[in-house]
């Protein structure tokens, strides 16, 4: 590798999306391939969110053997999803929770307490468990391996987005207007508070606050890589490139609960990242403008910051829709009852679609679109 590579610092940034993280585990297996064995770790930063955290901690936990082996155990996990592993859809279980939220809705909370969510992810937990040892991330942060590891919540307490970080080169918090920075170890509590979707998935305590979706409040996802030390971004995003048509009956229709949840999942995972690289690219432009002249904010000077997005080159919720038999009927019955049709395409189906036919699709998806960027990707990391 050049001297260049060994001097900027890549951040690899790993969005949220539910099911739809596979695709990256796909781009990941390219990213492998193209670079060939022999070469080191080429992000020093990781940053994951939500779905992407889970990514995000295996890396970095595996990080002293990317090529070997840590991308096959992405693969072996994500490839062979059941979506009992993520949470229980045992008819006993959906029946408690509807019966419980019926009861709280009717009674005002007078008959029984609030339930803490509508679906019970403790499978997820023992997944993670399973897979993830989280005390080879700080192995992996004394051996060099990568710097930084940072998973991003957000506080139900104090409504800001909070990065918790495990680095070997930056110990010191940060404040900010919505978002902070916490040093710690990273451990199972962070990622399951990060895949905390609200209302679906149940808060997670950490010391004296509870965390849900780091995708919540993360109105600068790209923040946080950035403030450990990244100097070029590599992104893989769980989000289609260019507009979306409608669906043609759409236009006539009330919105069905599903659609309005669907399209608030769409607008939670990808918003914000496509804001945030629009913002950089007018930074970029600012700095190109200057010719050289420098520029403080805060007290700190700005700087041109490279990036390479991969992001699926097909409709997810067009894949999601091919696989919907692929659910339990217990699912499929809520889904129904949200007002899905096995006729139209769901935002929200390709976010809860842990299956193996279509986690396995976003795997191939991600690896094809990733190998199409085979030049760009070799010129960005070498």
């Amino acid at each position: 590798m050049s001297d260049n590579r060994l001097v900027k610092k890549i951040g690899l940034i790993l969005p949220g999306g539910g099911a739809r993280a596979a695709y990256q585990v796909g781009v990941l297996k390219a990213i492998s391939a193209i670079l060939h064995n022999g070469t080191q770790f080429p992000f020093k930063v990781i940053s994951g969110t939500s779905a992407g955290s889970i990514n995000a901690a295996l890396l970095a936990a595996e990080a002293n053997k990317f090529h070997q082996s840590s991308i096959a155990h992405l693969i072996d996990v994500w490839a062979n999803f059941e979506i009992n592993q993520v949470y229980r859809t045992d008819p006993l279980t959906m029946l408690r929770s509807s019966i419980l939220w019926f009861l709280t809705i009717i009674s005002g909370g007078f008959l029984i307490s609030n339930p803490k969510s509508l679906l019970d992810n403790q499978p997820l937990r023992k997944l993670i468990k399973e897979h993830i040892q989280f005390s080879n991330i700080e192995e992996n942060l004394n051996q060099s391996n990568f710097e930084s590891l940072a998973i991003t919540s957000a506080s139900y307490k104090s409504r800001k987005s909070c990065t918790f970080f495990q680095s070997s080169s930056v110990s010191t918090n940060w404040q900010r207007f919505l978002r902070e920075g916490k040093a710690t170890k990273i451990n199972l509590d962070h990622l399951m508070a990060s895949v905390a979707l609200p209302l679906i998935f149940p808060a997670v305590q950490i010391e004296n606050e509870y965390y849900g979706d780091g995708a919540m409040r993360q109105a600068t996802p790209l923040s946080p890589a950035i403030r450990l030390g990244a100097e070029k971004l590599f992104i893989i995003s769980t989000h289609e490139t260019g507009e979306r048509l409608p669906d043609s009956d759409y236009y006539n229709r009330y919105p069905s609960f599903e659609k309005i949840a669907g399209y608030t999942l769409d607008a939670l995972f990808a918003d914000g990242l496509q804001s945030d690289i629009e913002r950089l690219d007018r930074i970029n432009q600012i700095i190109k403008n200057t010719k050289g002249v420098e520029i403080k904010t805060d007290k700190k000077l700005m700087k041109h910051l490279d990036y390479l997005i991969v992001a699926p080159s097909e409709d997810l919720n067009d894949l999601a829709q091919k696989h919907y038999k692929c659910l339990p009927l217990t699912i499929r019955a809520l889904l129904k009852g949200l007002g899905f049709s096995k006729d139209t395409k769901s935002e929200m189906l390709s976010f809860l679609l842990f299956e193996s036919p279509y986690t396995q699709e976003l795997i191939e998806l991600g690896y094809r679109d990733g190998m199409g960027k085979k030049e760009e990707i070799i010129n960005f990391i070498e």
